[in-house]
């Protein structure tokens, strides 16, 4: 017996490190694009106000807190490491005093600067170690609420370089006035690092709660519930232009599933015309605004393909043409130039890329399992998506993909079915629909699949889209 082809098993082991090794330093690469690399950490004390302006500052300190935890830009150093004097301005930080002179005697511990009052390194150094210090404080002037609020770099050797931000902020003198003024703040610190606030951003979705499937919205972080259709029949699969203006979804009004185009401010019925077919169903908006791509049976398809017309269904022109069906194409944000679909043409339904004319179509997933629900990175480089790869079928989890290498992700594991990801506007965050705690829900997390977050609990609800605006 020859044993000149079989492997060393020491040369088999190391090969499998070196691939696995491989394998876990794409994935990492993926997850710092899209969710950033080492995250400084920053203290948020509770800040106080001056007469009257004291009792909003629960909902002050709450939003404050909340919107910079939110982010995913830093790690917040507890609360309970924090020091006893905390600095209102610059002026209460006190730099210590120089340790008395006095001789060295064999075991006694070195003198310690004498403090004065709040310094730098109480926050820099343990128990807190923190990178960053947002203090403050709020008062009311005439009728309106004013925060004064600053962020200090609290590494540095004294305060002549620690200022990252000193401003003045104004809202109303009540629980509102607060939450903006602290939104604000919390918005200024966010963009000092390269982040978006997800202020004014909205989540549609769709929910059972009223017996029907209807549309609804939300806030970012699930406030402020709001129902937009009244049809009492199936509206579903939503999509938002990216100007904020209009939405479009799949209706059963009429029976078989037709668009509707509605304007988001009013909602009123724009009048999308839908071509003669046992199916229309709206998928997502060209970057302009100006077009909706969707799937179609129309001109008697045997199955849907996928379509493209003006946002009143003028100047209609198919872009598929496939034995399969082909469904949920969503176009590059960044370029408006390709599509990611999903397609059947392989067997089980599998995500696919090609040009904004049909051209050079290439299948991104691998085959295996079930690949549905492609959502675009704000950047145009990555997808997330929803695969039954590595699970029983129906048993979706969130993956993300480079679109280019083709190298993925996962970022649920084993926890029922995830689906329907879309991007927050700040390509930090992710919403989806899970049933991870039984009927299928909205819920958001970090790019990197931490910091789980439920946004819905009455009825059933489902196929999120994030909005900007």
């Amino acid at each position: 017996m020859t044993t000149k082809n079989l492997p060393i098993p020491g040369l088999a082991v190391a090969a499998a490190l070196a691939v696995a090794t491989v394998l876990a330093t794409q994935q990492t690469d993926i997850l710092v694009k899209v969710s950033g690399g080492e995250r400084p950490a920053i203290a948020i004390p509770d800040f106080r106000g001056s007469g009257d302006a004291q009792k909003h500052m629960e909902a002050f300190n709450r939003t404050l807190w909340d919107d910079v935890q939110a982010s995913g830009l830093f790690k917040m150093a507890p609360k309970s490491m924090y020091p006893l004097q905390t600095p209102q301005q610059p002026q209460d930080f006190r730099p210590p005093l120089p340790p008395p002179a006095r001789p060295a005697r064999r075991g006694a511990p070195p003198p310690q600067p004498i403090r004065q009052g709040p310094w730098l390194n109480d926050w820099s150094g343990p128990p807190v170690n923190a990178n960053y210090l947002a203090f403050g404080y709020t008062a009311i002037q005439g009728d309106r609420m004013v925060l004064f609020g600053w962020l200090f770099d609290v590494t540095q050797a004294d305060t002549s370089g620690a200022q990252v931000i000193g401003k003045l902020y104004f809202g109303s003198p009540d629980p509102a006035g607060a939450r903006k003024v602290a939104q604000e703040f919390a918005s200024d610190i966010l963009s000092r690092f390269g982040g978006k606030s997800l202020v004014g951003s909205r989540i549609f979705f769709v929910s059972t709660r009223t017996g029907n499937k209807e549309i609804w919205a939300m806030d970012y972080d699930g406030s402020n519930q709001k129902q937009l259709t009244f049809y009492k029949t199936i509206s579903t699969f939503p999509a938002v232009s990216p100007d904020g203006s209009k939405i479009a979804f799949t209706s059963y009004l009429r029976g078989n599933p037709t668009i509707l185009v509605h304007s988001v401010e009013t909602g009123r019925d724009l009048r999308f015309y839908n071509q003669a077919a046992s199916m229309n169903a709206a998928s997502d908006f060209t970057p302009d605004s100006q077009q909706l791509v969707f799937s179609s049976t129309a001109g008697s398809q045997r199955y849907a393909q996928l379509f493209i017309a003006g946002v009143d269904g003028g100047n209609f022109r198919r872009l598929s043409n496939s034995q399969s069906i082909e469904v949920e194409p969503k176009v590059n944000p960044k370029t408006g130039r390709e599509i990611v679909f999903v397609s059947g043409r392989s067997g089980m339904p599998q995500i696919y890329r090609m040009n904004m004319d049909g051209a050079d179509v290439v299948r991104l997933t691998s085959g295996e399992g079930e690949a549905v629900n492609p959502a675009w990175h704000p950047d145009g480089q990555h997808i997330a998506f929803a695969w039954t790869r590595g699970y029983e079928p129906g048993n979706y989890n969130i993956f993300v993909m480079d679109v280019a290498t083709r190298q993925f992700v996962q970022l649920t594991h084993g926890t029922g079915r995830n689906e329907n990801p879309s991007w927050a506007p700040d390509g930090r965050h992710i919403v989806f629909s899970s049933n991870r705690e039984g009927g299928q829900q909205v819920w958001t997390m970090l790019a990197d699949g931490k910091d789980l977050k439920r946004l819905t609990t009455q009825g059933i609800n489902e196929k999120p889209v994030w909005s900007k605006q």
